[in-house]
């Protein structure tokens, strides 16, 4: 069984390491954390190591107004100050690559 799991893991690596999975090794990662002092913080990237600097990033309340746009550092960060009420965060990298991250899923 562990064999069978070791293959299939080598199998995988070399797929994603020949590009012929851009899906697998271009996937949008993102996570946002409150600070504590009324801010929220919210760090990006992809899978593949590349970084997030430039990517749009939306503020939108639950009613689904637009709060707030930006985008993200040469650090691939983004920092708001924080809505009152619900609100979803929307890291956007185009068609295909967007996270949205609730209020509700935002470390504390």
């Amino acid at each position: 069984m562990v064999k069978m799991r070791m293959n299939g893991l080598y199998a995988l690596s070399l797929v994603v390491m020949m590009g012929t999975a851009p899906a697998v090794a271009h996937t949008p990662l993102c996570s946002c954390y409150d600070n504590g002092d009324g801010t929220i913080l919210c760090e990006g990237g992809f899978s593949d190591g590349s970084s997030a600097a430039g990517v749009k990033m939306r503020v939108v309340g639950s009613d689904g107004s637009t709060i707030l746009e930006g985008k993200m550092s040469d650090g691939s960060e983004f920092e708001f100050k924080k809505p009152k009420g619900d609100f979803k965060v929307i890291f956007d990298a185009g068609p295909g690559h967007d996270v949205e991250i609730p209020s509700s899923k935002i470390a504390k």
